[in-house]
């Protein structure tokens, strides 16, 4: 039977030095939920496993209007999904932290380790990008701070340097008449992960017509979530008809480069690519007008089976 050594951080410096010991042959853990289901098909075989669970003060989460929203490493998925001001600052998150797999994996699985894994597909991560969130990391040169665009090389690759850890994830707080929405397409709905994602992000102007910024994420349509920024650049000053509005859909389905496999051919992910977008864009400015849309709502559209 194959085995690896199962070590415990007493604290943050601690694990730094557990990594720095063990170097390439080393993992980090906290909920541990996609380490033993890829430890048991045989794609990952570290020699030594660091838990971060112990770790004090890494699973907070707060907000304000001058720091914005605060995460924790170690928040729980659950945690984020039923947070007060997660929920109505910021919609597409909460969204899609309730469209990730079960409520028993959500009450295990943490935001960094969501962000860390660096799957194309991580529910989680179209809305954090949306959002433009920053990542605090903390490593054995000291703390730095990354844009979550940044962190994101390649399927399962990250910036993170050897003996890193991320520690926090801040999303600055959303301007007055935003609205937000993610929305997964699954053909077995949350439990599944995403054959396309896409998160959409709309400011108003004061006169409640005119767009001030536009964000949209896309995940599993390339081998990162990435920002669809041709996208965003169409609607940014203008009036968000819905002419605009699906030419904006039909710019991300351009930037898109699916793959085929077992979920989808590209073909049909570049086709709902330019549908979730179109959706989550008029929820969006639905929401930003005004509109409020009570969370179950918002739960109803986040993950979307058949089109």
């Amino acid at each position: 039977m194959l085995r690896f050594d199962f070590l415990e951080a007493r604290n943050l410096r601690h694990a730094i030095s557990l990594l720095e010991r063990h170097g390439d042959e080393s993992r980090v853990v906290a909920g541990s939920t996609d380490f033993l289901a890829r430890w048991r098909q045989g794609f990952w075989r570290p020699a030594a496993v660091v838990n971060l669970k112990g770790i004090a003060n890494l699973g907070r989460i707060s907000y304000s209007p001058q720091n914005g929203l605060r995460l924790g490493a170690l928040a729980t998925v659950q945690s984020i999904e039923s947070n007060a001001q997660v929920r109505r600052r910021y919609q597409a998150l909460a969204t899609g932290a309730t469209s990730f797999a079960g409520v028993q994996v959500r009450n295990l699985a943490t935001i960094g380790g969501n962000v860390c894994n660096a799957s194309p597909a991580g529910d989680t991560l179209p809305a954090l990008l949306a959002f433009d969130a920053q990542c605090t990391i903390a490593g054995p040169e000291g703390s730095r701070t990354l844009p979550l665009t940044e962190l994101f090389l390649g399927p399962g690759r990250t910036a993170l340097k050897q003996g890193e850890v991320l520690t926090q994830l801040t999303l600055p707080a959303p301007l007055p008449r935003t609205g937000s929405l993610y929305i997964k397409h699954s053909p077995r709905g949350a439990m599944d992960i995403a054959t396309v994602g896409v998160a959409s992000v709309v400011t108003l102007e004061e006169d409640g017509r005119t767009c001030r910024d536009a964000r949209i994420a896309l995940g599993a349509v390339g081998p990162t979530p990435f920002r669809a920024t041709d996208a965003e650049n169409l609607l940014k000053g203008q009036e968000l008809t819905a002419g605009l509005l699906a030419q904006a859909a039909e710019a991300a389905e351009a930037a898109a480069t699916p793959i085929d496999d077992v979920r989808g051919t590209a073909g049909y992910r570049k086709a709902m690519v330019e549908a979730l977008t179109r959706r989550t864009l008029q929820y969006s400015l639905q929401m930003a007008s005004g509109r409020a849309m009570p969370f179950e709502e918002q739960r109803r559209l986040a993950v979307q089976t058949a089109f």
